[in-house]
């Protein structure tokens, strides 16, 4: 009797799910998600989200602007964000999204021209990841469901020196791009809109800046030096990595969507201002606004960091520009630049790592970063007001790089950290005992659901601190 019952009960079983599948699955959803919306979606949301908070967060650490709401992340209380301040979340959300596109690229033909973009996007998101926080999950992380939710973490040296890291994915997506012989068009391209070409100068000029970045830990010389003799980096500012803002919602830029207390919260910074009224720099025009005491059209900034006991007056300093709310179909979000590519090769020539003229390098960078702006460059600024060899060649070009970066925030504080250009001040009241952070912290919810392996990296950086300095830089 046990055994008809059983029988019974598997043909019950058989004859209610047989359809299941038929009946439970949407013929009208795609069964995979479509490489070209993915790629779309991943460009637009690391782009949009990383250009507000390198100008929030990064504008802060790299003291290109300072913030008026007594903001504890400007007294370098890193592990406080406010209005910007944590990327992680970012970073993981998107290289999840680009690891999807790699695995649908290699596992289907027909997404093969997806290959390229997918590894370059991956070498360039890991590094900004890596040069922010050092140490992080990366081998055993983007992996959604399909493998461990609590990944190790891998030495920023093996992110971006081993196999898989950032400098054999832009190589492989590279070798990816050369080797394609499909007719499919690569579709969602918000960058170079399908142009391959456009993806292999990026990737260059990227392996440009991490080469850069390294070069006190390894010898690039003849790395340099092949790339600049295959010339197939980005050279003008028709061929940079970036996508432009729209003036009004939803694709503008985050700060112009925010109220406008918000906005007004950030001002000229101290050492910006010292900067640029010292090169006489026109710039200042486009980048912030004459303060509103102002009696001749002047600008004031004010030293980062300051205590909630010093009393302040938002008249009397300068607010960002106008293209940063009123006009942001003027602003783009940028990945990489022609300007930033010139710089990096002056910064190459000055130390001799490739063969080259470091002041036409230079004069380059400024001419296009001037033009980049959208600011006339003065008749007598390369000669007069800021030449190339006026003092240290070193601190000219990485000062002209971080002017240039005024949407990078991040990137001038990594630089600064690098090369120690340009000399940024000791802020008002500091909460790191008078020192510039060297890092970021991680973040809490890292300690929540990682614990094991965030409490290993916790310890190799001294419990979490901001002032052990990263793999490159130590």
């Amino acid at each position: 009797m046990k055994h008809i019952y059983s029988i019974l009960v598997l043909l019950l079983v058989i004859g209610c799910t047989k359809d299941f599948e038929e009946i439970n699955t949407n013929t009208n959803d795609p069964v995979t998600v479509q490489p070209s919306l993915l790629l779309r979606q991943v460009i637009y949301d690391y782009g949009e989200q990383m250009s507000y908070e390198g100008f929030t967060a990064g504008n802060l650490l790299g003291q290109y602007s300072t913030a008026l709401d007594f903001n504890l992340f400007d007294r370098h209380d890193l592990k406080s964000p406010q209005l910007g301040g944590n990327p992680w979340p970012i970073f993981y959300q998107n290289l999840r999204d680009n690891e999807i596109i790699l695995k649908l690229s290699q596992e289907n033909v027909a997404y093969a021209v997806y290959e390229g973009p997918a590894r370059i996007m991956k070498a360039y998101m890991a590094a900004g990841l890596t040069d922010l926080f050092g140490d992080a999950p990366y081998s055993e992380a983007f992996q959604g469901d399909t493998e461990t939710v609590t990944p190790s973490y891998d030495t920023q040296e093996s992110i971006y020196m081993d196999e898989g890291g950032v400098f054999d994915n832009l190589d492989k997506g590279i070798l990816a791009i050369q080797n394609y012989s499909g007719t499919i068009a690569l579709e969602g391209d918000i960058l170079f809109n399908g142009d391959l070409d456009g993806w292999i100068r990026f990737a260059n000029s990227l392996k440009i800046k991490y080469l850069m970045r390294v070069s006190n830990k390894i010898d690039v010389a003849s790395q340099l030096q092949t790339i600049v003799s295959e010339g197939k980096f980005i050279d003008d500012n028709e061929e940079n990595a970036i996508f432009n803002f729209t003036d009004g919602e939803p694709n503008s830029f985050r700060l112009a969507q925010l109220r406008v207390g918000d906005f007004n919260n950030y001002v000229l910074s101290e050492t910006m201002d010292e900067i640029l009224t010292n090169l006489n720099d026109p710039r200042i025009g486009r980048l912030y606004q004459p303060f509103a005491n102002s009696a001749d059209g002047e600008y004031n900034g004010l030293l980062n960091g300051i205590d909630a006991s010093v009393g302040v007056s938002l008249a009397d300093y300068s607010l960002l520009g106008t293209i940063f709310r009123e006009n942001t179909g003027l602003l783009d979000a940028n990945f990489m630049t022609s300007m930033e590519t010139h710089f990096l090769l002056a910064e190459a020539a000055e130390r001799g790592f490739i063969s080259a003229d470091t002041q036409i390098l230079y004069n380059t960078g400024v001419t296009q970063a001037f033009a980049y702006w959208q600011v006339e460059l003065p008749e007598n600024y390369l000669t007069e007001d800021a030449p190339f060899d006026n003092g240290n060649t070193i601190e000219n070009i990485i000062t002209q790089k971080w002017i240039a970066n005024s949407i990078n925030g991040y990137e001038g504080w990594i630089e600064y950290r690098r090369t120690g250009f340009p000399q940024l001040k000791t802020i008002s009241a500091s909460l790191n005992n008078n020192l510039i952070p060297t890092r970021m912290p991680y973040p809490s919810e890292e300690e929540a659901l990682n614990n094991a392996n965030y409490t290993q990296a916790s310890n190799n950086t001294d419990g979490n601190s901001i002032n052990v300095p990263v793999w490159w830089d130590e």
